[in-house]
């Protein structure tokens, strides 16, 4: 049984706390023991986002290898009124709020057609969050902002009920997520939504590995420093016992699977913690996987929305066809004859 969220307000932006248990702290720690325990080890990318990792994630959107927040802002930009009117929307939805930028352009055409009537924001940071809803708040004085600090994987139905709300999940998060992940996700996207709403999200095209591969292995080595950082939330949080410095970031494009695997290596023989007195032993160069950024094309997207009520309403592209933002609705349902 889930429990009931937590809502308080401070000013004028509500704030609702995904609940959480002692029962949920410990089904996290097996999974995190379960994932080390597989044939290549791996770490939720969710543990990136304590709020030095945040931090981080924030700078490496500035970096000039990193292309994928300025084209997509960009991309955003030229679409923004094209959506609002398309849409009609009234509500938006951010899952994965961050620090909020790309949101306003979004919010700026739905307050010139003037149908802004409430803002959310969903994200796994509390800082970040209260920081983006605070400034939201300020910026918008006639909408109501909300602030959710939760889980999009599991804590989405804390948004509730509304017709003509647009749905937002920017900068390829969805990239992020397995294969069985996505699928989940999108089903409880499309459970969420009315029939009325729309789903915007934003995706990292399939192109040339050189650009893809420089995008996560920074000259400032500010990826690198953002993907030890998990290992340090998980020492804080499960004892897990990571010995930072024996660990190295590697990044690189699959080909086959089209998309970045993130990784940490381990520079000597090294052991973590798995709690009742087990531990993981890692051999020199062996690695653990932090996360996948999967990238995408018009006929693979549209492949992950079979079967999941959900389709592809609209699709725009940059000049370069670097990113994507794609308009997706509830699937048409056939009525009798």
């Amino acid at each position: 049984m889930r429990p009931t969220a937590e809502a308080r307000t401070t000013e004028s932006v509500q704030i609702i706390q995904g609940g959480r248990t002692r029962d949920d702290f410990e089904s996290e720690r097996i999974e995190v023991r379960q994932n080390l325990l597989r044939n290549l080890p791996r770490v939720d990318s969710k543990y990136f986002y304590d709020d030095a990792g945040s931090h981080l994630f924030e700078q490496i959107t500035r970096l000039p290898e990193y292309y994928q927040t300025r084209t997509e802002e960009a991309l955003l930009a030229e679409i923004a009124d094209k959506i609002a009117r398309s849409t009609g929307a009234r509500e938006l939805i951010e899952l994965g709020s961050g620090a909020g930028r790309k949101i306003r352009l979004l919010l700026d055409a739905m307050q010139r057609r003037d149908r802004l009537d409430r803002c959310v924001l969903l994200d796994i940071n509390e800082t970040f969050l209260r920081t983006s809803a605070s400034a939201l708040a300020d910026a918008y004085p006639a909408a109501e902002v909300t602030g959710i600090v939760g889980d999009f994987l599991r804590d989405l139905p804390l948004v509730g009920s509304g017709s003509r709300r647009l749905f937002i999940f920017l900068a390829s998060t969805i990239g992020n997520l397995y294969p069985r992940q996505l699928t989940s996700f999108l089903k409880t996207v499309r459970a969420v939504l009315g029939p009325e709403d729309a789903f915007l999200v934003g995706l990292d095209l399939v192109k040339d590995t050189a650009r893809l591969e420089a995008a996560y292995n920074d000259s400032a080595g500010v990826t690198a420093e953002f993907n030890l950082n998990a290992l340090r939330v998980l020492n804080r949080r499960f004892a897990t016992g990571f010995e930072i410095d024996a660990f190295e970031h590697v990044a690189f494009y699959d080909r086959e699977r089209e998309r970045i695997e993130m990784r940490v290596r381990a520079l000597r023989p090294t052991r973590v913690s798995l709690g009742d007195a087990r531990e993981l032993h890692l051999a020199r160069r062996e690695e653990i996987r932090t996360e996948i950024s999967r990238k995408f094309t018009l006929e693979s997207f549209s492949r992950e929305l079979a079967g999941t009520g959900l389709e592809l309403s609209a699709w725009f592209t940059d000049p370069e066809a670097l990113f994507a933002s794609a308009l997706v609705v509830p699937a048409a349902q056939e009525g009798p004859r």
